[in-house]
């Protein structure tokens, strides 16, 4: 994929997520700046969601499941190591540590 579209499809996800994150927990502060998505829970617990242009995927970072790389798929980000979905993999880590179910689809 090209950059142009890349970055398009990633500063939607991101801008996506940011808003149904604030929309969906209240106790969340959270940032997107830069291409940068940052996520912080009441107790302290962080996330960041980045674009990584040069490899043209979407990286995470978790307080639970360490970091993840995220390729475009044609349909939906997908691990690079495995069949996890981007969004199904944060709602679930975000659910785990704050108590609150989230839908990020």
């Amino acid at each position: 994929m090209d950059e142009r579209v890349f970055e398009g499809l990633a500063s939607d996800t991101l801008a996506r997520l940011a808003e149904r994150i604030e929309d969906g927990l209240a106790d969340a502060d959270v940032e997107l700046r830069g291409g940068v998505l940052t996520i912080e829970l009441g107790d302290g617990a962080q996330f960041v969601v980045n674009k990584h242009a040069p490899n043209r995927q979407i990286w995470m970072s978790s307080p639970i499941s360490g970091a993840s790389h995220f390729a475009w798929s044609g349909a939906a980000w997908i691990s690079t190591r495995g069949p996890q979905r981007l969004e199904p993999m944060l709602a679930s880590e975000l659910a785990q540590l704050s108590g609150v179910a989230i839908d990020l689809m």
